[in-house]
């Protein structure tokens, strides 16, 4: 690959990641007072973040039912006002229970 070929995809690749973080601010000149707006811009980095996560909670054990019962324990938890660290120890502990059940009955 020749370095012109490189040089453009660098360019394009930069480009790509620059607009989407340039345009918000070139074409929204005034404040954003429409609440709908607001809450929408403000509840969208948690959506894209579970999008992004929650398949890959499924998907991370070698088996689904290990899995969705660390799900179940990190909800509980968290609902209940636990710490993110309480959360994240409670669900690996009891990943690893159910791992080990599921491996000693098979």
């Amino acid at each position: 690959m020749d370095y012109t070929r490189i040089l453009i995809c660098v360019a394009i690749m930069s480009i790509v990641t620059y607009l989407p973080r340039v345009l918000p601010l070139a074409i929204f000149k005034k404040k954003i007072n429409n609440r709908f707006i607001k809450s929408f811009l403000a509840y969208m980095p948690y959506a894209v973040l579970t999008a992004m996560t929650f398949p890959e909670v499924l998907y991370s054990t070698a088996n689904l039912a290990s899995a969705i019962g660390g799900l179940v324990v990190a909800m509980l938890l968290s609902y209940r006002g636990k710490s993110l660290l309480t959360v994240a120890i409670g669900s690996v502990i009891t990943i690893f229970i159910l791992e080990q059940i599921i491996n000693n009955i098979i």
